[in-house]
């Protein structure tokens, strides 16, 4: 094989690697990604909130479905890891909120359920959240929440479930 013959042949792989690389990254990045929030209940009936490191506001606990995981275990696992609290059961789902724009970082699909939980509230994730607090639901917190949580928070409350 001439040095021009072993070129075009490694230019032409190059290609078809170039254009499979790009059809995996189109899937990727082009579909939304699901991911999941919770809304904590503590035995007494307040609300666990945690505010998030990256913007300063309140939001509900939660985050994406790993590869291979199902939603119970994505909300046992980012209860964990965001409240150190223990999932008991989920008691309801509240909605699905799927708007392009719900999430500043991405587009993303979120499920948001009701969870009834048990423990003493402590932050595993120090990175994604600084503080966490149990609200009374007649004294959450005033101002806007991250992401679209004021909306699903004020579903919960009104005992809704939302498909949006």
């Amino acid at each position: 094989m001439n040095v021009f013959a072993f070129f075009a042949a490694t230019v032409q792989s190059t290609r078809s690697l170039w254009r499979f690389g790009q059809a995996v990254l189109g899937i990727l990045f082009r579909h939304p990604i699901t991911g999941t929030s919770i809304i904590p209940i503590l035995p007494d009936g307040r609300i666990v909130l945690i505010r998030r490191r990256d913007n300063g506001r309140w939001a509900l606990p939660g985050g994406m479905v790993d590869w291979g995981e199902d939603i119970p275990n994505t909300v046992q696992r980012e209860l964990m890891e965001e409240t150190g609290l223990d999932l008991v059961k989920i008691r309801r789902l509240v909605g699905v909120y799927s708007a392009p724009d719900r999430d500043p970082r991405i587009h993303s699909i979120c499920i948001v359920v009701e969870a009834e939980v048990q423990g003493i509230m402590e932050i595993q994730d120090t990175l994604e959240a600084m503080e966490i607090q149990a609200f009374p639901l007649n004294s959450l917190p005033p101002g806007e929440m991250s992401h679209d949580h004021n909306r699903q928070l004020q579903d919960y409350l009104q005992g809704l479930t939302t498909l949006a």
